[in-house]
Parts: C-alpha cells; structure tokens; sequence
C-alpha cells in the first residue's frame, strides 16, 4: 500500500510497519500537517538492549519530519508489570529501584532525540504522575467499564497464557486498562492521536484507541512495529553471551561495534534500514554486495549503529581496537574498549587458572564451556592455542609484556593486565 504522507512512507520503506488501526484516516491526518506520537517504555532494568532499539529509531523519524514525539516511562505501569508474552509475573520492583530504572533509561534518549519547549521537541514524561493518584474504585467505576473481560480473553498475550495453564494475576490484568488510560491522558493533554508499540502491543493499544473514542469521542490511531529476528530465526538481540545492551557499562562500545560487524550476511541490508539513518539509496547499494564484499557492509552497518548510540569517537576506538586485536598482533591494545581484568600481584605470585580467567572475564558462562573451548581448540592466550586446561597465569606469563590477550573463538577478546 503506498502511502501519501513522507513519515509512513519512510517506515514502511524502512521495514518498522507491522499493523494499523485505520491507515488511509491516518495518512491523511499526516500530511495535514504534524501530529503528536507515542511509545511507551516500562522500567524493568536498568538498560534497554538492542530489541528496544527499534522504537528508538521511530522516535527519531518521528522528530526528523517535524513530529512530537512523546517519551513516556512507565513509572506506573512498572509497579503491575505487562503480562505481554510472559508465562510468569514479572519481579514486582520497589519505587527505589523504578526510579533508578528509568534514571538511566532516560539516558539513551538524548542519543536519539533533541528535548525542549519547541513544536517538534521531545517529552519525557512519568505515567506515575496519573497513575499514582489514582482513587482506585473511582477509577474502576468510571473506566472498568468499558473494557469487557470477553474481549480481554481475546487478545493473544491473555489467550496464551491461558491456555498453556500458567496462571495470570489479577494486578496484571488491570495493565492493559492503565495502558489504555495513559493513551486517554496524553491525548487530553497532549493531544497526542498516535501511540506505536510492538507487535504484542497490539492488544494494549486497540484497548487505548478504544478508549479515547468512548471517552472523549475522537479518532486516535495505533501503529505496531514487527518482532525483529536474525536470518538465523533468533529474537533480536539475544546471544550465547545474553543481551546486546544499550548502556555502556553494561556492554562495551566495542561489542556493541562487533555485535552489528558479525550479523549474518541476510540481515545487513534489513538492518542498515532498521538501525541506521543512511539513505535509502545508498543501503541498496551497499545490500547488493557480495562474497567478502559484504563484509565493508557489515563495517558500514557496525559504524553507523554505533555512533548513533555511542558517538563518533566510539566508532574510531573500535575500528582501531578491531584492527589491532584482528590485523596487528603486536600492536598496543586498548583497555578502554576490551573486556580487562586486573591480577593482584598475590594472585600472579601463586598462579591463576586460565579457566577461571577466562570465566572472570565473561567469555564463558562456566568452567565446563571453557574446558569444552579448549578441548574444541577454540580458546587462545596471545594467538597461541591453548591445550592444557590446568594452566595457570603466573608471572613468567606476562614476560616482557604489561598485558595478555586471551581469545574465544575469532570473535570474542579479553585484555589480562597485572596490577
């Protein structure tokens, strides 16, 4: 379906369009002129991982054709926790740890985003501020009524959890009717006609469409993004190591780099359109590489995903760091951007296990995928294989050298330093 306005023909162009409540209405409400948007981001961790990324880049489409777009954490929300494609109840988080959660969540916004008063600037917005002062039985007889528990038993994240016998609780059944109501409050406030979520959002949202037109008897929409997966059919931002995550404290800006470097060749051009804000023309180009070819468009896709996270200069240390760990054996390498640890002087004096190193530096998970990584040849001290799983780091292992690299594989690095 080609659409007339320039923001859902980019994301469509781009692949962030999954469902929609009323397309044609909303294409012609876009190019009437600029609306105000949407999503909405619950405070579970303290980090978002890569997965989330996608709604960030809407956001910043949103903003770049002249959008507002609203930013609004569940500072309420977080406190029932969305049941959406989840078997048990999530952890129920204190006000302490949600407001930690969305202290550094807020964080990686400003990346995307340009805050302030203008027409097109973002919001940051609390849903706590609605929700918390909320006179529940009020709130109940005045809202409760327009949701029916049939049609609720019909959305897919209930229906699932029903049916393969896992209970649901009563507080997470109430999410999605506070889901509907910060849809209500925004558009009040706001006149916010527009919330975009994923593709198991889908329910959530119809519910907060509905609930504006019952309410305040006007036409809002709803748009979902799709479910992102690897060619390889893995969910988006998941790997043997855990989650790709946004901080960096918690995932450093050269894995970040590595993680986009090392997708499979059938994700590059999907994900330049995704993840990257380079041209449409350009990504086409770079798509129809092949052979060892892809591989300069796997490093355009890695450079660009990462210095919209992290920054230019992030960009230029892990190019160098790559180069360096990939290309110069003798070269210098940069703690900065590789995993480091640190060995008292009284653990080089009586010996350190190479496997509980490599355990130390997260480049396994536990001393049986180190043993079986020796066994299999895939673990190496400073390019040299390593056969002999009792070895121990003593100081005749650093020898001249202030520094050790040891290796997982191709892919995965880790810088041993004396203290």
């Amino acid at each position: 379906m080609k659409m007339k306005s320039e923001l859902l023909n980019i994301l469509q162009e781009r692949g962030f369009i999954h469902q929609g409540t009323n397309f044609e209405d909303l294409d012609a409400r876009l190019c009437e002129g600029p609306l105000t948007a949407y999503i909405g981001f619950d405070a579970t961790a303290r980090s978002f991982h890569v997965g989330s990324l996608v709604q960030i880049m809407v956001l910043y489409w949103l903003q770049q054709l002249g959008n507002k777009p609203l930013v609004l954490m569940g500072g309420g929300t977080t406190k029932i926790g969305d049941p959406t494609g989840k078997d048990e109840s999530r952890k129920l988080l204190n006000d302490t740890e949600i407001k930690k959660n969305i202290d550094s969540l807020s964080r990686v916004f400003c990346r995307a985003l340009s805050f302030g008063e203008g027409p097109s600037d973002a919001i940051l917005l609390n849903n706590a501020s609605w929700i918390d002062p909320l006179n529940y039985p009020s709130f109940l007889r005045d809202y409760g009524v327009h949701f029916t528990i049939n049609r609720m038993l019909t959305f897919e994240s209930v229906r699932l959890r029903l049916e393969r016998e896992h209970p649901m609780t009563f507080l997470e059944f109430n999410y999605m009717i506070l889901q509907a109501y910060d849809f209500l409050e925004l558009y009040k406030k706001y006149e916010c006609c527009l919330q975009i979520g994923g593709a198991d959002q889908w329910g959530n949202i119809i519910n907060g469409v509905e609930l504006v037109r019952r309410i305040a008897h006007k036409t809002v929409y709803g748009v979902t993004t799709p479910l992102i997966t690897t060619a390889g059919g893995a969910k988006m931002g998941k790997t043997e190591k855990g989650a790709v995550w946004l901080d960096a404290d918690l995932l450093s800006p050269y894995d970040y780099w590595q993680f986009w470097r090392n997708v499979d060749d059938l994700d590059v051009g999907r994900f330049l359109r995704l993840f990257t804000i380079l041209p449409l023309e350009e990504i086409k180009r770079l798509e129809k590489l092949e052979g060892a070819e892809i591989n300069e468009a796997k490093k355009v896709l890695a450079d660009q995903a990462t210095a919209f996270l992290h920054g230019k200069d992030a960009v230029h240390k892990a190019r160098e760091t790559a180069h360096k760990v990939f290309e110069s054996q003798n070269a210098h390498l940069d703690e900065t951007t590789l995993p480091t640890l640190i060995l008292s002087s009284e653990e080089i004096e009586n010996g350190v296990s190479i496997i509980d190193v490599f355990c130390r530096l997260n480049l396994a998970n536990s001393k049986g995928e180190v043993r079986r990584l020796i066994e299999g040849g895939g673990a190496r001290l400073n390019d040299a294989l390593i056969t002999d799983e009792l070895l121990k780091l003593t100081l005749s292992s650093f020898g001249n050298q202030p520094l050790l690299k040891l290796s997982a594989g191709k892919k995965r690095h880790g810088l041993v330093r004396k203290s």
